[in-house]
This record gives structure tokens, sequence and C-alpha cells, in this order.
């Protein structure tokens, strides 16, 4: 047990120090800062970092009569947006104030009313320096304009409030619905719909345990391959036993793993928490309140199962390669595996429940993320996810088994890649 404490940290230490470990977690922490900062970087750069006022800033040119006008300007004072909404009033497009806010680029543009009617609103059209209006203003016109509209045609029948209540958009909730047990005359189960967030964190969750599952698989496969390649082992061999080493390597980079998430995790919180990113979820329509913690508890869990199960499989091909230039044949077929377990979910996001995904999430090497998806914004029951986690853990001890006597006879043996005979007559030699 001291040897492999002894492994498990000589390995840990002389892989983060690695040039590859280091510069990959970077590159991967910069992406993401970079990502997360885009619109703010593009504000910068376009001059919209504060020399500009924000918010909705336009004028209504109104010759005869302001009814229109005065409407407007107080729908504008209930309005809730980012930097607020002002209405000004003029009375002639030639007004000298009216063409210095425009010069200053105080006001976004300006609507010209044409003469009232009886009959509602009159002809409106939007003048601003470029043409164009921008989708926040033109929505905000549209809601108010149509308010203003109802109001004059309703005169003083109907109070603002009412006006703005059958304006209003009618809210539609979702909910889903589960017709298993509707043959029997069973009624369908209705729940809510899984909140955004999940849809979100279930993405964000698959790419990074494929990459880090990929990543450190190949890094233990590597590492025995060279210390194979260089005769290195011999001398190992004889200080700790090939269990003791297989299992120090599989936990030590195990823990590089774990480094690697959290340093990416505390990168996407930092970012979240500068100021100009603090709206972010909000204009997302992203509430954390909703998150499921249970995703996370089992994400955490599947995780650890995945990646010692790779693992293991990654260390007995490594234990069998002599030269590190066949290396990237040899692991071809489990990096396509793995390819396979990472675009079942990633493709199913948007139907969890298919045939497919669910025959998935209790096959070992395409369970722990197609069970991932399934509790995130699926329809799985608690039984379904304990079988799936026991054939999990069973696969591992079954391949974890047969990994150590691959990984004792493959280390010692040089030459040309052992056939399948051999190993099984070697294996056959070594009881465990």
């Amino acid at each position: 047990m001291n040897k492999m404490g002894t492994i498990i940290g000589f390995t840990f230490k002389n892989k983060v120090k690695t040039k590859s470990f280091l510069i990959t977690t970077l590159i991967l922490m910069l992406l993401l800062s970079i990502g997360m900062n885009i619109p703010y970087f593009i504000k910068v750069f376009q001059g919209d970092d504060g020399a500009k006022n924000t918010g909705i800033h336009v004028a209504v040119v109104a010759e005869t009569g302001g009814r229109a006008s005065d409407l407007l300007k107080n729908y504008a004072s209930g309005v809730t947006v980012e930097g607020g909404a002002t209405v000004d009033q003029y009375t002639s497009a030639d007004d000298a104030g009216l063409k210095k806010a425009l010069e200053e680029e105080t006001l976004d543009g300006y609507i010209q009313l044409g003469t009232e009617s009886e009959t509602g609103l009159p002809p409106v059209t939007f003048y601003s320096p470029d043409g164009d209006i921008d989708g926040e203003v033109q929505t905000f016109l549209q809601l108010g304009l149509q308010q203003v509209n109802a109001q004059l045609i309703a005169g003083d029948k109907l109070t603002p409030e009412q006006i703005g209540a059958m304006n209003a958009p009618v809210p539609i909730d979702t909910k889903q619905i589960s017709t298993e047990g509707t043959a029997s005359g069973e009624t369908d189960e209705e729940k809510d719909a899984p909140p955004i967030i999940n849809y979100v964190i279930v993405y964000a969750l698959l790419m990074m345990f494929f990459m880090s599952i990929m990543m450190t698989g190949n890094m233990i496969a590597a590492e025995v391959t060279s210390e194979k390649s260089s005769r290195i082992m011999e001398i190992l061999i004889t200080s700790a036993s090939p269990l003791a080493q297989m299992f120090g390597k599989v936990i030590g980079i195990f823990l590089i793993g774990i480094l690697q998430i959290a340093l990416i995790a505390a990168t996407v919180a930092i970012n979240l928490n500068l100021p100009h990113n603090a709206s972010i979820l909000t204009d997302f329509d992203l509430d954390l309140g909703q998150l499921n913690v249970n995703l996370l508890i089992y994400g955490l869990v599947l995780y650890v199962l995945g990646y010692f199960l790779y693992a293991l499989i990654y260390a007995a091909i490594g234990s069998i390669v002599s030269r590190t230039e066949d290396l990237g044949q040899a692991v071809m077929p489990i990096t396509m595996l793995g390819l396979v377990t990472f675009y079942i979910p990633l493709f199913s996001i948007s139907n969890a429940d298919t045939m497919l995904v669910k025959v998935a999430s209790y096959i070992p090497f395409t369970s722990p993320l197609s069970m991932l998806l399934r509790i995130g914004v699926g329809d799985v029951a608690l039984w379904q996810i304990l079988v799936s986690l026991l054939i999990l853990l069973v696969s591992i001890f079954v391949f974890g088994w047969l990994a150590a006597k691959i990984y004792r006879t493959g280390v010692l043996m040089y030459g040309k890649r052992p056939t399948i005979k051999e190993i099984r007559k070697a294996m056959k030699a070594y009881k465990i």
C-alpha cells in the first residue's frame, strides 16, 4: 500500500509539471474566458464600453396635438429595461435640440407622427442617422405604440391597466408527459419540463467529462508505453508489483483529471462573477436556483466510474505496446468507442427518452454519459439509475481483473505487438 501511495504521488507530481498538461489546461481556460467575454469585447471594440448612453432613448415629433406623444412617454416610464427608456417630445424635426441630440448620439432616433385621427394612431415613421432601427428599440416602439393605439381608440372606456393587460402576451407553460402505461388504461403522468439550466449543465458536463476521460486515458497509455520502450519498466518491476504500478498510475492521473475539471469550473465561476458578466445568466433566461442538485451528484459518480473503466483499458493496451509510435493505432478502437459514447447523448439532448439513449444507459461503455443525459433532462426512475450504476461497477471489477492480468504479462513482452493468442497463453501463467 505504501508503494502504491508513492506511485500515486510520483505520477501526479510528474504529470502536473509536464508542458502538455500545463499548455492544454491553460488553453482550455483561456478559450473559456474569451468565449464568455466575447459580448463585452465586441462592445469595447465598437466603442460601446460606457461612452455611449445605455437604455432606449427616442424622441417623438408631433406637429399637431401631443396626446399620442404623451401616452408613449407615460408608457416609457413604466418599462423596465437596462438603462431605462425615455421619450423626448418635439414639435418640429428642425428643432435645434433634436439635431444636437442626434449629433451627440444621445438619441437612438425619432418617430414622426402625422395628423391625429379619430380612428386611432396616425402614420408613424422612424428616423435615425443610419436609417436602421435597433431590435430593442423596435420592440419597445411596437409594444408602446400598440398600447397607445388601443388607448386612443378606447378613449376613457378602459383604464391604462386594462389596456396593458389586454396587450400583454399570454404566458404558455410547458409540461412533459410520459405515455408509458397508457395501453393498460392508465392516465398519462404529467410533470414540469426540465428547466433550461439543466440542458446547459448537461451539455457542459458531457463536453468536460468526454475530454477529461479521453485525455487522461491517453496519458495513462502513453506513460506505460514510454516506460516500457525505455526499459525503465524492468527496474520498476523489481521495486513494486505490476498491480501497484497500474492502479497507482490510474489513481494518480485520476487526481490530475479532477484537478483539471476543478480549474475549468473555477474559470467559469470567476468569469461569471466579473462586473460586465453580472447579467449573463438573466440575459439567457438561466436560473441557478432551478438547477437539479442530483444532476451534479450523479454526474460526479458517473464520471468517476466511467474514468476507471476506460483508464484500466487504456493501461492494459499501453502495456502490450512496445513503441510509442504504435500507440495511436493500438488505442484507436477505444477512441472510436469513446466518440460513440459522446455522440449518442450529444445528438439526443433534445429528446433524452429515445430507445437508443435508454439502451445506451445500461451498456457499461456508453452508460456514464447516456445516463447523465437521462438524469439531467430525461425521464428516469431511481431503480433505473441504480441498475445502470451496478452494471457499470461490476464491469469495472471485471475489466479491472482482465486489465491486471494483461498488464502483468504485457509490460515484460517486448518486440512486436503480441497477438491475442500469445497474451492469453501468458495470462494463464499468472493468477490473481
